[in-house]
């Protein structure tokens, strides 16, 4: 028999394997309509939920390293998605948030998922929703 445990665990790499997946990421931009590198995506898309935030926080969030992400951040303020400004707690931390085009992005991005989630979700009723949602609030962190 199974523990409950190993079920939810199963489950947790079962949903974070689809979020995390490529051809999921390149599918979703490519039904947002908006043209971007898919690795990216979850970039901006980390920044835009947890922003202001630090390169290595974000590198740390995203399961990269430091030189990567530092690469990438690089790449989405070149093409104007995001802006960096000096941390008031540290100035040597350069803080990352989207820029007005990057929340420009972001907002094609939460037309989209809401669109997939609504589909996604159709057969199930508000009590169900409203519960799925409860419990992984109650389950998630608060904060880092």
């Amino acid at each position: 028999m199974t523990h409950w445990t190993d079920e939810l665990h199963t489950i947790l790499l079962q949903v974070s394997g689809v979020i995390n997946r490529p051809d999921v990421d390149a599918r979703f931009l490519a039904r947002s309509g908006v043209k971007l590198d898919r690795a990216l995506f979850p970039l901006l898309t980390r920044i835009g939920v947890a922003g202001p935030i630090g390169a290595v926080e974000l590198a740390a969030l995203v399961g990269r390293d430091h030189s990567t992400v530092s690469r990438q951040t690089a790449k989405l303020e070149e093409l104007g998605l995001i802006e960096r400004t000096p941390s008031s707690a540290d100035g040597r931390i350069r803080l990352l948030r989207p820029s007005t085009a990057g929340k420009h992005m972001l907002s094609e991005f939460a037309r989209t998922r809401r669109k997939l989630m609504e589909e996604h979700f159709k057969k199930w009723i508000p009590k169900e929703r409203d519960q799925l949602l409860r419990l992984l609030k109650k389950m998630a962190p608060t904060s880092s």
